[in-house]
């Protein structure tokens, strides 16, 4: 019996960075995670629309003047890329885009675009005084998106 193992599966790739809580800190995780992926031999969408969003997200609703935001992104067996933005506002989480789409907010439409093109997303609360949001893509082993063939 394994107990006390991990199966938590180890990172095929992985980088972070933390970058300013701004429009072009936000425009910057963008080309970041592009050059990424590229260097990554996986494809740049979804996942470089999910950055953007989740990177001005972070720059419009969790900035705290002089705190950064950081961008990670980790590709695990077998195939998943996962995105993670992280900002220190942990006590504004995000609100259900259905629910805010359904009270025709003039916001809120990012997290409905995340939700439609992630296969899974979700936030994470902590360490205080911070949050991060996730999403997930499950890749085919070719360097595919989902059911989508790539080019």
């Amino acid at each position: 019996m394994n107990q006390g193992i991990s199966t938590r599966s180890v990172p095929l790739h992985h980088f972070s960075v933390p970058l300013s809580a701004t429009r072009r800190g936000a425009r910057l995780a963008r080309l970041l995670a592009a050059e990424k992926l590229l260097a990554w031999e996986l494809p740049l969408d979804p996942a470089r629309l999910i950055v953007a969003e989740l990177a001005t997200n972070a720059t419009l609703h969790g900035h705290v003047p002089g705190r950064s935001f950081r961008l990670a992104l980790t590709v695990v067996a077998p195939v998943t890329l996962r995105i993670e933005v992280t900002d220190t506002r942990g006590d504004r989480l995000p609100v259900n885009p259905r629910t805010t789409v359904a009270a025709h907010a003039e916001s809120g439409y990012g997290l409905l675009l995340v939700e439609e093109l992630a296969d899974r997303w979700g936030v994470r609360c902590g360490p205080v005084p911070s949050k991060t949001v996730w999403a997930e893509l499950d890749l085919q082993e070719g360097g595919g998106v989902g059911d989508a063939t790539s080019e």
